[in-house]
């Protein structure tokens, strides 16, 4: 199943008549849990620091996080791992960002002027229901600050889902792995076998056969 987080408008406003809206993605490569896109639209001014979710701290990032969200307009996209399965984790992204667009678009009077997505490709074309201009931007995460705010939504809501998660199937270490084939995560797949929330479609979880 899909979920859309939208998030309702901050008093501040957005003065161009056009807007960019910024969009990244967390959980591709996990075996576990879903994927998760957000979509932002950047405050005047914009917080400082912004950058790739990866290459900051976490404190950092929380703190970006909740500055992003105090002050800017933002919505989270997510799909589950029944989707990823059905789709492949191609398409699941590419609704994932879907969903993200177009729970933001629900909050914003303003005409979007472009979407802008980190890597080499974007949903349009690719879902029917995508109807926005997109640019894809490798790296741009790291910058393009708009998608750079983005990848810190997406990562921070995920983390904490699949820290969630832990404490349903502690066996995994999701809180320390987010649902990457860690050493520690794969050797509790064997032993374990795979839980609900595990990517069938995924080679390491297929080949235990367990399911």
């Amino acid at each position: 199943m899909a979920v859309i987080i939208p998030h309702s408008s901050p008093s501040d406003k957005v003065a161009s008549p056009s807007v960019t809206i910024g969009v990244d993605e967390a959980g591709r490569g996990p075996l576990a849990g879903p994927v998760v896109a957000a979509a932002v639209v950047l405050c005047k001014p914009r917080p400082a620091g912004l950058d790739d979710s990866k290459r900051l701290k976490p404190a950092r990032r929380a703190e970006l996080e909740a500055a992003i969200k105090r002050r800017c307009r933002w919505a989270v996209g997510v799909v589950e791992v029944e989707d990823i399965d059905r789709l492949n984790i191609f398409g699941a992204t590419m609704l994932a960002m879907t969903l993200a667009v177009r729970a933001l678009c629900e909050q914003i009077s303003e005409e979007v002027g472009e979407v802008l997505i980190d890597g080499n490709l974007t949903p349009q074309g690719r879902r029917p229901e995508w109807c926005w201009p997109a640019r894809p931007i490798v790296g741009g995460d790291a910058i393009e600050p708009c998608i750079s705010a983005a990848s810190i939504i997406a990562k921070e809501h995920r983390d904490r889902l699949m820290r969630d998660y832990a404490a349903q199937h502690p066996h995994y270490g999701w809180d320390r792995n987010a649902g990457y084939g860690t050493p520690e995560h794969l050797e509790a797949l064997r032993t374990h076998g795979p839980s609900p929330l595990h990517r069938r479609s995924f080679a390491p979880v297929a080949q235990m056969a367990l399911f």
